[in-house]
């Protein structure tokens, strides 16, 4: 079953001709009227109720990888709230792989339930459920941020980690264990088992952390892959592990649900991962089935100068969708609805991932709504007591 890219559904052409009016009449062909942040988008057997989607963040607040009762108000509220897709922060696929010992965890069957939980509310509001599957590789075992940060020690209960070669993130880090072949297997199958997981618990959608500097990433970059096997040197070898995975995930997963991919378009370093590397990923992966490549930047190294402004990253998103042919999200420091719209409009992504504007704002989306002309989606329990006031 094929995406639709950018033509909208005939539900679509309905939905937008009630809310903007009758399409201009041609000629010609029909034309379609513009697609905008509020036009729903069909990919294979799922439809966004719009274009606006919550970018997974990392709360720190699991015990032993469940989710908890913050995860469901926290994740839930931005579903009421009228975003199209909620994506779950990175879930770790094996307790190694954990950034902190706070993140959430689906390495074993005990953790779907509390993540179904939470995957059932968001359906119910109206919004597709997604979960990004993640190892944190030589960025794992360290302390919550409001805590310093800070690697673990072993005697305070840290772990020993790996990555693709033996640097460390940065000086006095602990040095990653390189993984071996067998090794290499083991998290390919641990992702496998997670993905399966996350089906039982009912996701929609799921994404491969293949950015900020975590596992997959430090594969991709030279900067942290100093292999001389098959996994390093060339971007033939560097790509290997991520399309390995994506393959496996996408054989997985039935046909009618997504695939997302995110990575760093770049890592802002001379002789790093660049954006000409990740065209030729996102083709890659484009011809294994993935639906969309979330499109963020950095993280890879502590001493990168990122020029962070408004929508700072939204030209990588362009650039790989024109290139590759693959729909994509843009991210980073887009904050106004009208901004949101211009990307979606101007062509330069299909979808915007918000992240901390949705934590200020858990109702984002009523507010893009209200401001460009769409109708406002409250949940029945709030509409009913709109209505009454209006009387």
């Amino acid at each position: 079953m094929k995406n639709e890219h950018v033509e909208p559904s005939s539900e679509d052409l309905n939905l937008r001709t009630a809310a903007h009016g009758s399409p201009a009449d041609s000629s010609n062909d029909l034309e379609l009227p513009e697609v905008d942040l509020l036009s729903p988008i069909t990919m294979r057997g799922i439809t966004l109720r719009n274009r606006i989607a919550m970018s997974p963040m990392c709360q720190y607040c699991a015990t032993d990888g469940f989710a908890t009762d913050w995860h469901l108000v926290h994740l839930g509220s931005r579903a009421a709230g009228g975003t199209g897709l909620i994506i779950v922060e990175a879930t770790a696929v094996t307790p190694e792989g954990r950034i902190s010992p706070s993140d959430v965890g689906l390495w074993s069957d005990e953790h779907i339930a509390p993540l179904a939980r939470i995957a059932d509310f968001v359906a119910s509001q109206g919004a597709v459920p997604g979960i990004q599957l993640a190892h944190a590789g030589r960025k794992a075992c360290v302390n919550v941020p409001w805590k310093g940060g800070a690697s673990i020690k072993p005697e305070e209960g840290g772990w020993p980690i790996v990555g693709a070669g033996d640097i460390p993130f940065s000086d006095g880090d602990q040095i990653p264990h390189p993984l071996d072949n067998a090794e290499i297997d083991n998290i390919v199958a641990a992702f496998e088992a997670a993905a399966r997981r996350a089906l039982v618990a009912g996701f929609k959608v799921i994404e491969l952390h293949a950015a900020h500097g975590y596992l997959l990433h430090q594969f991709l970059s030279p900067l942290s892959n100093n292999r001389q096997d098959k996994y390093g040197g060339s971007l033939q070898n560097r790509m290997r592990l991520t399309l390995q995975i994506a393959k496996q995930l996408r054989d997985l997963i039935p046909d009618e649900l997504l695939l997302f991919v995110r990575i760093s378009a770049t890592d802002w370093v001379d002789g790093g991962w660049n954006i000409d590397e990740s065209v030729e990923l996102a083709k890659r992966l484009k011809d294994l089935g993935v639906d969309l490549i979330d499109v963020s930047s950095g993280g890879l190294v502590p001493t990168a100068h990122i020029p962070v402004g408004k929508g700072y990253q939204v030209q990588f998103a362009r650039r790989i969708r024109e290139e590759s042919g693959i729909m994509t999200s843009a991210v980073g420091i887009i904050t106004e609805p009208s901004h949101a719209n211009e990307i979606i409009t101007g062509g330069d992504a299909d979808l915007v991932l918000l992240g901390r504007e949705l934590l200020r704002d858990p109702y984002w989306a009523q507010k893009a709504l209200h401001e460009l002309g769409g109708e406002q989606i409250w949940p029945v329990q709030y509409n009913h007591a709109f209505k009454r006031r209006t009387k």
